[in-house]
């Protein structure tokens, strides 16, 4: 019998492409506390260069098999002490590949309360369901007369035990259960249909009223639409086979299962008891066991939706470190402004008033002037809530005032998703202890448009609102997803030791928060790191997690100058016998690809260092801490297309992409209100996944082809014929995120891109009847 551990690593190893070898070498790296980003960056040599992506699948499966592994290891046991385990059962519960399928097993050995089923044994019926198995030709009413006693006083009664034992075998009998779970997975239906009365109430489901499509091919964001249609107690959900073909098959699996050869009276009666085991006990079953693979399967594609938008907002391009200032815009409450420097340090704040009731518009401009004018301002980020295209223009006329010559801010709409949270947080509260709540998110809007990574790692995943359906979804799942995004883009870009906040500090591989908290206390008392060995002085950081920290930190101006590039200090020897090869100072050859163009990786190989380490440091001293991002592009908003109402078909338009879910993509063009491009208006060509073409942050070229004033709904299009089909504004309605609008309520997270407040991620699932005619054929 093979062991668990092979076991575990034969099965990893096929699921995500690679040797059994390469997973036991990851297995055994993880097991001794090394981080995912660590193994993909500085441990190929050992995993033969399995990538993170491979890595953070392999952790996944992990703890999923080992915890099949105790799992089968507590039903071996129960068995064995049980004094039922034979050397066919052994095998059969060691070659099960899912939960699942153990649990199959495990079911006639399980505990259990007293059924009816042990009732009928009680009462002697058994021999009576032997007796019908065995004569098919004997009535089994007149097999039945014999066992009429006082505790069964009818004929009956005691064929409704035999029934009753019968059904418990056929429910415990794991051959059976995997057959028929197989057939529903192929065959299935899901039904929805609408709870009477609840029509009214539930008119936004009203997709699902009526409702039925096959099971296995079902999109994820109908799924959920329908879960939570479900949930509210709006429509009730059936998964069940074809009523009349697939009905009669599986019938015909249980019968073949009791095994019925002819049609004498004890083969009618069997068949009869077939149809009641599938209607009161396997028909329920199934739908529970596919309803709960739907529903991970449903959460499972959101929480990869929500995962891979979060991965390009946070790798969207950096302004860079240049003075900034940030306006939160608002009307009643005034316009918050923050200056911070070049580093994110805040420099000025102030409230400015343009707009009613004090409509001073002259003292606002004058005084983003002087802001201007007194911090060198580079760059204006404005927040994309409520007044912000005002605020936007208010800003240009000011700029139009400046002296001839004088060079002037760029102006960019940001995204304030997440702004109001970060504003209430605690964090907030120790980093700005005399700043208002207010102002907090003008600093936080500017410092994201100089580095939006760093500024969002300080907010929940949750509260960037790129996801669909995320508060439908398993919770921790979403949480462990979303955190090793967050980490495999930290670690991606690396991280500035000595101006890093404790939070951006926090997500560094083999930190966490209390050690990244003891780095910056050090750093506060006694000033910055000199090196990256410096770090060896934090209290409590050892040289396990230096290994795993130190290649992903920065020091600009260390004495040593790898400390600046991704080079881990482990191979520093390695990258200075590159550098003697040159003959030339390590100053002058980073930076200088023609000054490595003679040498040749493999020359530089030994015994701890490999090929792709070699390659590695190669690459890096070429471009030296070169940041992967993007460069810095922003979109140029229509003038004088500021609502809605100023929208017509037709238009051409640019705008910045929020949101990319599985039947299109969201993108604001400054009208606080973002429009759908249907994943049928993507390209001029068929788009599976609309991430073949788009991703959160990217500016695009669109054409309105509708607009829908009274429900708020924009309908866009990115084919050069300006496609004015499927998608569009029609689409809205429970099956897929509605259009995030645009308010001073909504303050969730992101860059250049924007985003829906808190409670528009949670609702987005809308999708129209005309959409989902359309994505029926599509999706």
């Amino acid at each position: 019998m093979q062991d668990p551990t092979q076991r575990i690593t034969q099965a990893i190893a096929t699921e995500i492409n690679a040797r059994p070898a390469q997973v036991a070498a990851a297995i055994a790296l993880l097991d001794g506390g090394a981080t995912v980003p660590f193994i993909a960056r500085y441990r190929k040599e050992v995993t033969d260069g399995l990538d993170d992506s491979q890595l953070r699948n392999l952790s996944d499966r992990l703890s999923y098999l080992r915890e099949m592994e105790a799992r089968r290891g507590v039903i071996l046991g129960s068995i064995r002490e049980q004094g039922k385990l034979t050397d066919a059962l052994a095998q059969a519960i060691a070659s099960a590949q899912t939960k699942a399928a153990l649990e199959d097993i495990y079911l006639p050995f399980k505990p259990k309360r007293r059924t009816k089923a042990m009732i009928a044994r009680e009462n002697g019926l058994e021999p009576l369901l032997q007796a019908i198995l065995s004569d098919r030709m004997a009535e089994p009413e007149a097999l039945a007369g014999a066992y009429v006693t006082e505790a069964v006083p009818t004929v009956k009664a005691a064929l409704d035990g035999a029934r009753d034992i019968l059904t418990e075998d056929l429910s415990e009998n794991a051959a059976l259960l995997g057959k028929l779970r197989e057939f529903m997975r192929k065959e299935a239906f899901i039904a929805a249909r609408v709870l009477p009365g609840k029509e009214a109430e539930g008119a936004k489901f009203s997709d699902y009223f009526d409702h039925r499509e096959n099971w296995a091919t079902i999109p994820s964001h109908r799924a959920l639409a329908i879960l939570r249609a479900a949930k509210e107690e709006v429509v009730t959900i059936d998964i069940a086979p074809d009523p009349e073909a697939g009905l009669e098959r599986v019938q015909a699996m249980i019968a073949a299962a009791i095994g019925i050869p002819g049609n004498g009276p004890g083969d009618a009666w069997l068949r009869k008891a077939a149809a009641w085991t599938w209607r009161v006990k396997l028909s329920l079953s199934m739908y529970s066991d596919l309803m709960g693979e739907l529903r991970q399967r449903a959460h499972e594609d959101a929480i990869a939706v929500f995962a891979r938008n979060l991965k390009d907002l946070l790798l969207a391009a950096p302004a860079g470190p240049r003075p900034t200032l940030g306006l939160d815009p608002g009307i009643r409450t005034g316009v918050k402004a923050a200056v911070v420097d070049a580093t994110g340090k805040l420099a000025a704040t102030d409230t400015l008033y343009p707009f009613q009731p004090k409509n001073d518009l002259r003292g606002a401009q004058a005084r983003i002037l002087e802001l201007i004018a007194q911090h060198k301002i580079e760059l204006i980020a404005i927040g994309n809530g409520t007044a912000s295209r005002e605020t936007e223009r208010m800003v240009a006329d000011a700029l139009k005032a400046m002296p001839q010559g004088a060079a002037r801010p760029t102006s960019v709409i940001v995204s304030e998703a997440g702004a109001s949270v970060y504003s209430a947080s605690e964090l907030a509260a120790r980093e700005f202890p005399d700043l208002d709540v207010s102002l907090r998110g003008a600093v936080s809007i500017a410092r994201r448009l100089q580095d939006p990574l760093a500024e969002l790692v300080k907010i929940t995943p949750q509260s960037i609102g790129v996801g669909q359906y995320q508060h439908d979804v398993d919770q921790r799942r979403l949480a462990q997803s979303l955190d090793a995004v967050v980490e495999d883009a930290v670690n991606a870009v690396g991280v500035d030791l000595n101006i890093a906040s404790a939070p951006l500090l926090a997500r560094v591989a083999g930190l966490g928060a209390s050690l990244a908290q003891a780095v910056v206390a050090h750093r506060d008392a006694q000033g910055a790191f000199p090196s990256r060995k410096s770090l060896l002085k934090v209290p409590g950081l050892g040289p396990k997690a230096f290994e795993q920290c130190a290649g992903f930190l920065r020091i600009r101006d260390s004495a040593e100058p790898l400390d600046a590039t991704s080079v881990h200090p482990e191979a520093y020897g390695v990258a200075r016998r590159i550098v003697q090869a040159c003959g030339r100072d390590i100053r002058a050859i980073m930076g200088q690809p023609e000054a490595l163009k003679g040498l040749r990786a493999q020359d530089f190989v030994d015994e701890t260092f490999g090929l792709p380490t070699v390659r590695d440091i190669l690459t890096e001293l070429e471009k030296p801490g070169r940041d992967p991002r993007p460069s810095f592009v922003t979109a140029r908003f229509t003038d004088g297309v500021d609502d809605i109402k100023d929208l017509r078909a037709g238009m051409q338009m640019e705008g910045t992409v929020t949101n990319v879910a599985a039947f299109g993509a969201f993108v604001d063009i400054g009208v606080h209100q973002d429009g759908l491009v249907h994943v049928s208006q993507l390209a001029d060509r068929f788009v599976k996944d609309p991430h073949e073409v788009v991703k959160a942050g990217d500016v695009v070229k669109v054409r309105v082809t509708e607009v829908d004033v009274a429900r708020k709904r924009i309908g866009l299009s990115m084919r050069k014929d300006g496609g004015a089909g499927e998608g569009g504004a029609r689409a809205h309605n429970d099956e897929r995120p509605r259009a995030p609008q645009r308010g001073k309520a909504a303050k969730p997270v992101a860059a250049p891109a924007k985003q829906a407040k808190p409670q528009a991620s949670d609702s987005q699932g809308a999708l129209g009847a005309a959409l989902l005619q359309a994505m029926r054929g599509k999706t």
